[in-house]
């Protein structure tokens, strides 16, 4: 008997939908210009979530320009007029600079996972690269969060991918540790810095990867690997302290 089932969406995380239950609101017009937020205590009881949900939507808030801190006093809408000029805050700063660091720790365990799946990889290994790399070309630009979300979602599980094949559990253990770190602290910080990102360039240097491995090149393959991450944290720190998109 033949079943055709549906992909089952997934649940979005509780920060993603405060921030855009609070941007419709300032799309709207009902939070206007100048209009200071409510605290983060009043959020959590208003959504009925915890404070650390609603510090994660703010933050995603800042990031956008649709709000900016005064240190002592609140949250407030930005001039729409302003946005352009928009800088982010000090805690968005640093945790852009802890996405560097975690790039940077990627870089050697990745390249090296790299390597040894050149040597290693099996013929399932190859089909699963295959298929996560065929589904970032053919990704839709991140032009907005939720496509975003997707594309490093696929770019998670393409690493996940060349960390399992290099046979190694111990590298794909600490791989996961690393990702895990990344999603559950740094997801937003991520997504907006792919969305600024000129994916074309991702595309074509996890193309490089994906080839060496599957010409069974070790050398070629963790100097490819090793470039995309040094290439992503330059480009990451070249905008450390600029707006996100």
């Amino acid at each position: 008997m033949t079943q055709i089932y549906e992909k089952i969406a997934r649940p979005r995380r509780l920060p993603d939908e405060i921030a855009e239950k609070l941007s419709e609101d300032i799309n709207s017009g009902t939070l206007k210009a100048g209009d200071k937020l409510p605290t983060e205590q009043k959020l959590s009881l208003a959504f009925g979530v915890a404070r650390t949900v609603v510090r994660e939507a703010i933050s995603q808030l800042k990031f956008e320009g649709l709000i900016q801190s005064k240190q002592g006093v609140g949250a407030f809408v930005t001039n729409p007029d302003q946005k352009s000029v928009f800088r982010i805050g000090s805690s968005c700063f640093k945790k852009r600079k802890e996405l560097a660091m975690v790039l940077q720790l990627q870089t050697s365990n990745l390249s090296a996972s790299a390597a040894l799946a050149a040597e290693n990889r099996t013929s399932e290994d190859l089909s699963a690269l295959a298929d996560l790399h065929e589904s970032i070309l053919k990704s839709p630009a991140p032009s907005s969060y939720e496509i975003t979300e997707v594309l490093l979602d696929t770019i998670r599980s393409f690493y996940l991918a060349i960390a399992k094949a290099s046979g190694n559990i111990h590298f794909l253990e600490i791989i996961r540790m690393i990702d895990t770190r990344l999603n559950e602290n740094l997801r937003s910080v991520a997504i907006k810095n792919l969305m600024a990102t000129d994916v074309n360039l991702i595309r074509s240097e996890l193309t490089s990867i994906h080839e060496q491995i599957l010409q069974a090149n070790s050398e070629s393959s963790r100097l490819a690997t090793r470039s995309h991450f040094e290439k992503s944290t330059e480009r990451l720190l070249a905008r450390a302290d600029e707006r996100d998109v």
